[in-house]
């Protein structure tokens, strides 16, 4: 008996049924141990040591696969092809000879890089060792990420309250997409004019054009800086007798561009199928690992990790027959194409992504496949075929049209398709492209034809600012400075998200407040750790390691101590230190420019005091250094001439109080108040404006209704207890009996009646009563056979197993989750054990049951004693038969 590792279930279904009789295939579910997520898990004083755990599922399975080895003939890894499927392989046999489980075993490591009967059966007769220099440069990688993320997010934590973690690839990242904004931030648009005119041929034929050159110069972009000079342009050319001065044609060809990497595929989903890298990741695994179509499971595209962009001759050859019986001879090249791939270590420089059988067209599995499934195979079949295409040839025509004193020249661009080549299959998308107007299509027209000027018209223009980044554009400028590697790009950018360090505004990256100071922290403390040359050297070194030029632990060892030297000595800053750095680094985002060009940093309410970044428990937020005598306080994203309106704007009065009502700002956002407080710990009332409320329309009357909540709606028909209606930190609702139920806006806080409040709290209690309700069953679990449901609960989607929950990413669409996805979290929810809340209630519970145990034993010993001192006392009254015999002779 041979045992197969591979890591999914899914993949190894299907590679069981490849192999047949002789063979058992077990799934280790990805990686079986990690570092875990605490201090001292990597030992620079030792060697850089790591201290590796498995979780309690990996246990059992790998329990499971030393239980099948140990009787085994052959042991075969066969993970996936790159870094990580190596570094998983390696993993098992380290676990498998520590429980001596390989005695006699023959162990061969075999990759393919699609999953298919004849990718897996040619792999089995080309078996090797495994690649020792691959997984040094995976331990270096990962103990590189651990040291950085470890040692830099407590600094950060303890130094720039409300951060949430720094990392090796996502602050520099984070930075890429903060130096953007800073660009735009800085720039100043500059006005410039241009030209537009449209003549008419002799035949009638409309060309339009614009203005070339003028008085015998070319116009450059900014050749017309104003109006005046527009004007004076437009006088130029209408002095008429226009002839074309010169026709030029020249043929170009366009070559179609190489077949997917996993950056290109990234890139190329994100525009033209608006999917995020992660979503675009999760599609193609999907893909990779096999969808049963008629009764057969197999993998529909090559492994998707890939820097590579040559593909295997076989595979060429069927998408040269492809291209031959379905788009015709002309559109095939003589000879296939080469690309040559750009990926900086070979070893790690795979196949490109492609059709896993290329005669098998996308409408072949439209039916098995879902929409995203589909969209994207889509997409990696056209790119793949039309990369062996013929090229595209076009004319591209250049006309001139001089005045009758030559002071002004019209130039006209287009251009024709003669062939359309690959363009019949496939158009690369591209990221903020200018309007290009080579595209038109020109009259034909010869020197000296004369034409008549219909109209001119000046139009007035301003630069633009760099437009912030795409997930695409993102991608394509960290694959070009050598940031991180592609595979790891979706993981980054999702982190970046999840810890809400940018925000996303039509699909393009915007940093939140919160990024931008975590950035300066780092520019300003640990700037060589953040430059791009400096991480793009990391990847190089790394490389290096994956080649065998380099050995690991003198890599990590060179890298440790600069760095740990470095966050020795800002351990010793102190938090005004860095206040001072961050408000130098972020003076114009916080502290813009006035236009008088008086001090910025002036508090705009005492008139005496500097405004400075402040650090609160929940963040950053600017404030008067003359605090506590002036509390000025704004949001960074605020300005000051808002927060003075907004914190001093007096509304009106409290017609029962006679209390000045007013409307100012405060570290969370703008809020009315009623009065002023009398002594130091007096407490004015106040309430928060929602964020629907526009800041003009509150008036004293809004003002007053804000102050007067929670309001009484009335009595519950059903107890006579009050019903109240406010706004709270989850919204607006009503109240009754300490039982919340929410309301549709904050507008109707005020407006609610009776019947809708009781409408309301009744719906709510019969949805407690309801309780989760199943979304998708994904069939059962491998292991304990019971089913995995994706879930709707109270606190959002989760999926079930054997009572354990495990709640979904956050932006995760629960209809989209697989049973793969579902048996990771599964197996994470299941590792880290009970959470530290449920086993404080637990830990409470019985506690609270052994008190209550003690204090049963304590009233039953009291009852007994009570029970033996009433006997004692009866038995004393009780008279004895001499007392009687006395008592009949008193008688």
């Amino acid at each position: 008996m041979n045992v197969v590792i591979v890591e999914s279930p899914a993949k190894a279904k299907s590679i069981n049924k490849y192999l047949g009789p002789g063979f058992k295939v077990f799934a280790s579910y990805g990686h079986v141990r990690d570092l875990p997520s605490k201090d001292g898990s990597v030992d620079p004083e030792q060697g850089f040591e790591m201290k590796w755990e498995a979780d309690a599922k990996a246990t059992k399975r790998l329990n499971d696969i030393a239980k099948a080895v140990k009787g085994a003939d052959k042991l075969i890894l066969a993970t996936d092809p790159d870094r990580e499927g190596e570094a998983i392989s390696w993993h098992v046999l380290e676990i498998l000879k520590k429980k001596k489980a390989l005695e006699g075993v023959h162990v061969e490591r075999v990759v393919f890089n699609a999953i298919t009967k004849k990718s897996v059966l040619a792999a089995m007769k080309e078996p090797r060792g495994l690649d020792e220099e691959l997984i040094d440069a995976y331990l270096a990688r990962r103990a590189l990420d651990y040291l950085v993320g470890f040692t830099l997010s407590p600094v950060l934590w303890r130094k720039l309250p409300g951060s949430r973690s720094a990392g090796r690839v996502q602050s520099v990242c984070l930075r890429i997409i903060c130096d953007r904004e800073l660009e735009i931030e800085k720039f100043n648009p500059q006005e410039y004019w241009s030209v537009e005119s449209v003549l008419k041929s002799s035949a009638g034929e409309l060309v339009s054009t614009r203005l070339f050159a003028l008085n015998g110069s070319k116009l450059d972009k900014f050749g017309l800086p104003d109006e005046a000079a527009a004007k004076a342009a437009v006088a130029a050319i209408e002095v008429g007798g226009l002839k074309v001065s010169s026709v030029e044609s020249k043929p170009v060809r366009r070559n179609p561009p190489a077949p997917f990497t996993t950056s290109t595929l990234q890139q190329e989903a994100a525009r033209k199928l608006g999917f995020t890298a992660k979503r675009t990741m999760q599609v193609a695994q999907r893909l990779y690992e096999g969808i049963e179509i008629d009764g057969d499971t197999a993998g529909l595209i090559t492994y998707m990790r890939t820097d590579g962009v040559t593909i295997i001759p076989e595979a060429v050859a069927e998408i040269r027959h492809v291209i031959g019986s379905v788009h015709g001879k002309q559109y095939l090249p003589d000879s296939p194409r080469a690309y040559t791939s750009k990926a900086k270590n070979a070893q790690e420089a795979h196949e490109a992504i492609r059709p896993a059988d290329p005669t098998r067209l996308p409408k072949d599995f439209k039916a098995a496949l879902d929409e995203d499934q589909a969209r994207l195979y889509d997409l990696i079949w056209k790119r793949s075929v039309a990369s062996q295409m013929e090229s595209a040839r076009l004319e591209q025509t250049t006309i001139d049209f001089a005045t009758s004193d030559g002071n002004a020249t019209l130039r006209a661009t287009g251009q024709v398709i003669l062939f359309d080549g690959f363009l019949s299959l496939y158009q690369e998308g591209q990221d903020d492209s200018d309007d290009d107007e080579n595209g038109k299509l020109l009259p034909k027209l010869t020197t000296g034809d004369a034409l008549s000027l219909v109209e001119v018209t000046p139009n007035q223009h301003f630069t633009q600012p760099p437009p912030r980044f795409t997930e695409a554009s993102l991608v394509k400028k960290m694959e070009e400075l050598g940031i991180g590697r592609p595979s790891t790009y979706a993981s980054t950018l999702s982190v970046l998200r999840d810890r809400g360090y940018v925000q996303m505004d039509r699909n393009r990256f915007i940093p939140e407040d919160k990024g931008r100071l975590v950035t300066a922290f780092l520019e300003s403390f640990f700037a060589r750790f953040v430059e791009y040359d400096f991480s793009a050297k990391l990847e190089e070194e790394l490389d290096d390691i994956a080649a065998g030029k380099m050995e690991w632990t003198h890599f990590l060892g060179v890298f440790w101590k600069d760095f740990i030297a470095h966050v020795d000595e800002i351990k010793d800053l102190r938090v005004s230190e860095v206040l001072d750095a961050l408000n130098e680094l972020l003076g114009p985002h916080v502290f813009p420019a006035k236009e008088d060009g008086s001090n910025a940093r002036a508090c705009p309410s005492c008139d005496e005091g500097q405004l400075s970044l402040k650090v609160g428990r929940y963040g950053a937020f600017v404030g008067c250094s003359n605090y506590p005598d002036c509390n000025f306080t704004r949001q960074l994203n605020q300005s000051n001439a808002d927060a003075v309106d907004q914190g001093t704007k007096v509304l009106g009065f409290d017609p029962e109080t006679g209390q000045e009502v007013t409307l100012r700002s405060g570290r969370f956002g703008p809020y009315v108040q009623l009065g002023e407080p009398v002594d130091k710990g007096d407490k004015p009332k106040r309430s928060s404006i929602p964020r629907s409320f526009a800041l003009e329309d509150v008036g004293i009357d809004l003002a007053l209704e804000l102050l007067a909540l929670p309001r009484l709606v009335g009595m519950h028909p059903e107890d006579g207890a009050e019903i109240r209606a406010g706004i709270g930190r989850y919204g607006p609702f009503v109240l009754h009996n300490g039982k919340y139920a929410n309301l549709d806006s904050p507008e109707e806080v005020f407006t609610v009646g009776l019947n809708r409040a009781v409408t309301v709290l009744a719906e709510k209690k019969t949805q407690g009563r309801r309780g989760p309700t199943v979304l998708k069953e994904l069939g059962n679990h491998p292991e304990n056979e019971k089913p995995i449901q994706v879930m709707d609960g109270r606190y959002g989607p989760y999926v079930s197993n054997n009572k354990i929950n495990a709640t979904l990413p956050r932006g995760s669409d629960p209809q989209e989750i697989t049973v793969e996805q579902a048996l990771e979290l599964l197996a994470a929810k299941a590792a880290k054990g009970p959470s530290k809340k449920k086993a404080t209630k637990k830990k409470a519970a019985k506690k609270k049951a052994a008190k209550k145990k003690t204090a049963k034993k304590k009233v039953a010993k009291k009852k007994t004693a009570k029970k033996k001192t009433a006997k004692k006392k009866s038995a004393a009254k009780k008279p004895t038969d001499d007392d009687a015999a006395l008592d009949k002779a008193a008688e």
